[in-house]
This record gives C-alpha cells, structure tokens and sequence, in this order.
C-alpha cells in the first residue's frame, strides 16, 4: 500500500475504481468520488481566476471572451469505464459557435491565433498567447495531487 508521501499513479486511481465497482458499495463509491471531487475543487476557481487576469484592452465582462472561457471551466471525476481520472479542462464545447478552439489558442498549446478584428473579415490580427492553465496547474496541482493520494489511500484501507 503506498503512503501519501509518495504519489500515485493514474493506474492506482483506475484499479481502487474498478474494485469498488466490483464490490458494489454505491455509497463507498459516491463518497469517493466526492471526496476526489473536494480534493481537486480548489484548482477550478484558480483557473477561472487567471482566466479574468488576462490581459486585455476591455474591462472583463461574463458575457466577453474571458467570461465564457471561464464559465466552460469545470471539473469532472469519472470512475467509470477504462480509466479513472480527475479532469479540469476549459472545454471547448461549451463554448459559443466556431469558438472552442480558443483555450487552446490562449494557452499557446495551438500554434497561433489569426482572427479578424471585431469580425471584420478584411483586418487580421495575430493575437499572442496569454497562459493561464497550466501555470495554476503547476502551482496548485502538488497540492490538489497529494489530497487525492489521501483519497486514494483512505479508500483502499476501507476496502482491505
């Protein structure tokens, strides 16, 4: 059994998922799937604030491009199928029309932003990346990874 000192892996996470299935506790594991939930929760609002940092000509606005990024911000804990995983994405389905690209665009993770100038098709600009994941990521996600472990742990001795 590993120790929260020690990190665990993605596998760990899959096989203690896969066995409280197979022992059919629902209530152990919604409580663990909860508990994954609070444990990596912090990250989601530290995304969204970096996301309102960037910097921009216009005063932030929910209904702007930061707002929607920020609103297609979540997090999602599955323990179902082939692999067990805590997941904070900016999705881009969740954002409007022709526009889910746009995270990976502002991370710089794709490889330049062309777009015309307030939709007018004759004025392109090339926008330059502005990261904000995964800086929040490298900072808060020891953390967040260390209070999952404690999950992980706490689970697999209710099950053993």
């Amino acid at each position: 059994m590993a120790t929260t000192a020690g990190l665990r892996h993605g596998r760990d996470l899959t096989r203690i998922a896969r066995e409280l299935r197979a022992m059919d506790d629902k209530e152990l594991l919604k409580r663990f799937r909860k508990e994954l939930r609070s444990a990596a929760k912090p990250l989601v609002p530290a995304v969204r604030a970096s996301i309102r940092q960037i910097p921009s000509s216009r005063p932030y606005t929910a209904n702007g491009l930061r707002g929607q990024m920020s609103r297609a911000t979540a997090l999602q804990v599955k323990t179902a199928g082939r692999q067990a995983a805590v997941v904070i994405r900016v999705d881009g389905r969740k954002m409007p029309p022709h526009a889910g690209a746009v995270a990976a665009y502002m991370e710089g993770s794709r490889p330049r932003w062309r777009h015309p100038v307030y939709g007018n098709r004759d004025n392109w600009v090339q926008q330059p990346a502005h990261p904000y994941f995964y800086k929040v990521m490298a900072a808060g996600g020891p953390r967040a990874r260390l209070a999952v472990n404690r999950v992980m742990d706490q689970v697999s001795r209710d099950i053993t």
